[in-house]
This record gives C-alpha cells, structure tokens and sequence, in this order.
C-alpha cells in the first residue's frame, strides 16, 4: 500500500511541477497507471533502441510477432515500456513547443496515466509507413491485428470516437490478460 501510495504522490508532484492542476485530472476518466517493476526486453524497436514489456505481456508479443510472421506480416515494435519520467519528458517538449493541456492530452497521456507505464501498452509499426499516425490503418499489420490480435491479448485502446477523448491511435495496443484467456 506504502509503495502505490509512493508512486501516487510521485505523480501529483510531476503534475504540480509541470504546472497540471490536480482537478484537470480529476476530469478526465484515464485510470492511474502504475509503473511496472517485472519488464524483459522485446528486442529493438524499428529504430534500433531496445524496447521492454511486462513479462506476460512480452510473452504473448513474442508469440504474436512469430504467428505474424507464420503469416507473412511483419510486425515492429515502436515504443513499449516508458516510466513516468519518460513521460514527463514527452509533455515538457510539447508545452515547451506551444501546445496546451488541452491540446496535449488529445495525443498524449499525462505522467502516470499512460498506459506505457503498466509494461503492457506497444506501439506497433511497419517499416513502409510512418510511425504513430493513421496510416498504419491501411496496412496489412493493422488488418493483421484487428483480426488476429486479440488471439493473443492484445486490443486497440483507442478506437475512432472513443470516449476517453483521445485521438484514434490505430498502432496502440494493449496486453489484457482476459482477452488472452
């Protein structure tokens, strides 16, 4: 309880620093994510940094990645695990940039409610197609994974009008253990 308590206050002082009040989060229906403690490496995203996943997660991934492959797709990974500091970092280049909250929070989650920190969200990708944008819509890994993904656990956080408020992200997926039951 010590620990989660920890983390939760580590959030809300990344909030306050980063200028976020606290009720702009208690708007917004993202859960709290915690940041996961059990990762192993998924190998080398499509840019050479290596990426690492929650270990059932990077079970089920590694199995999808060879079915993918079985059947002639090839899936690449663009971004897994990212702690909370990560995500600060992402936030601070955006408002350093000249976007808002508002405007943030349409494409990115807030540190500690990402769904990179649980270990269990990826990013998908194929090298033809530029990463994190809609066109991985109209390729056959996205056709691939909408149709076989959730063999494996896994399934699109964020669909076309979802009500999160959050952008259609067709290349984020997420590891549910009961999907993969």
């Amino acid at each position: 309880m010590h620990a989660a308590r920890s983390y939760e206050e580590r959030v809300l002082q990344t909030l306050k620093e980063l200028g976020i009040p606290t009720s702009f989060v208690t708007h917004r229906r993202r859960p709290l994510q915690p940041e996961c403690e059990d990762l192993v490496s998924i190998g080398v995203d499509m840019f050479g940094r290596e990426q690492q996943l929650e270990r059932q997660a990077a079970a089920h991934w590694q199995a999808m990645l060879e079915a993918g492959k079985q059947e002639g797709v090839v899936l690449m990974a663009v971004s897994g695990f990212r702690s909370l500091e990560y995500q600060r970092k992402i936030i601070e280049r955006k408002l350093a940039a000249g976007l808002t909250i508002e405007q943030i929070v349409r494409v990115s989650a807030l540190p500690g409610f990402s769904e990179h920190h649980s270990g269990r969200a990826i990013d998908v990708g194929m090298r033809e197609i530029p990463p994190v944008t809609e066109e991985f819509e109209l390729s056959p890994a996205f056709e691939w994974l909408t149709r076989r993904g959730r063999d494996f656990g896994f399934e699109m956080s964020y669909p076309r009008s979802n009500d999160l408020g959050v952008i259609y992200e067709p290349w984020h997926w997420m590891f549910c253990e009961e999907a993969a039951s």
